[in-house]
């Protein structure tokens, strides 16, 4: 029975040499007592033959297919159907791990039975190498919830007994995209508490083409999230310009918010990350 189950969803990634390098970046971790479970969420047939093909590199992959595109929070459900890990990570296609990061993130669970997930610091990269690094606050309380999600979701590795009592992530059309950010909060609602290492044990790709994805009814969702949230969780009153706040977002030029980003998380660094994974490299530097 493997420790650890890795879930990750694919759908039409127009890159695959990004998929490969997440693919990999799984497979040559330091802890390898692991089952690493991909979902197709009903891409067309010419990208998921390719995925079938290229999973076959490692009998700890289990690869599954939707019958047609339902979303993220589906194709993680179906996904929880046949992990049967004690612990749970995350994982994107277009991201990777640093060899460490499980190890990491599975000792820091172990010995912490207070905290019901783990996450960390990641760098940010795009196709000309890594331009900054994430830093999450260690100890999220339930107010820092108010300015953004406080955990990276596929950075982050949680207890199966948590995300069994939550009933996984909740599939309804109007959390669609954020459906992340409404699980954490649940989390905290229902008594639980998370932990940032502070470590950069991932590199989350966020490139121009990632703000162009945000669209319009994305942040209608969010807004709608963020008030059941901050409801819930008893943060509401008294901040209501958090609710609107991906709204005002979404009015900013996607350059200018890619400017402020870059001044925010820090300066370019002569760092080719891809090529790291590519050459079978450990992937972790110090700063």
């Amino acid at each position: 029975m493997p420790r650890i189950s890795v879930l990750m969803g694919t759908y039409n990634e127009t890159n695959r040499k990004h998929v490969r390098l997440a693919i990999d970046s799984i497979l040559r971790q330091t802890f390898t007592d692991f089952e690493f479970i991909i979902c197709d969420d009903g891409s067309e047939i010419g990208f998921y033959r390719w995925l079938a093909q290229y999973c076959k590199k490692d009998k700890r992959i289990i690869l599954l297919r939707n019958d047609k595109n339902h979303g993220l929070a589906f194709t993680l459900n179906r996904c929880l159907e046949y992990a049967k890990g004690d612990f749970i990570a995350r994982m994107d296609a277009d991201d990777i791990s640093m060899a460490a990061r499980l190890e990491r993130q599975h000792s820091f669970l172990a010995s912490h039975a207070a905290y019901a997930l783990v996450g960390c610091y990641a760098y940010l990269f795009d196709e000309k190498g890594v331009w900054g690094i994430r830093r999450l606050p260690e100890k999220p309380g339930k107010m820092s919830f108010l300015q953004t999600s406080v955990f990276i979701h596929p950075a982050v590795m949680i207890r199966r007994e948590v995300i069994e009592e939550l009933h996984g992530y909740d599939e309804q059309p109007w959390k669609l995209r954020v459906e992340d950010y409404d699980f954490f909060m649940r989390m905290y609602v229902a008594g639980y508490c998370g932990y940032n290492l502070p470590e950069t044990l991932f590199a989350y790709r966020e490139n121009n083409s990632s703000y162009r994805k945000r669209k319009l009814r994305w942040r209608f969702h969010e807004c709608a999230v963020r008030y059941c949230g901050f409801q819930s969780l008893g943060v509401l009153h008294g901040n209501i310009r958090y609710v609107v706040k991906p709204l005002a977002a979404g009015m900013i030029p996607a350059w200018v918010m890619r400017v402020l980003r870059k001044i925010k998380y820090g300066k370019r660094m002569a760092w080719k990350i891809e090529g790291a994974v590519e050459h079978g490299r450990d992937c972790h530097i110090k700063l």
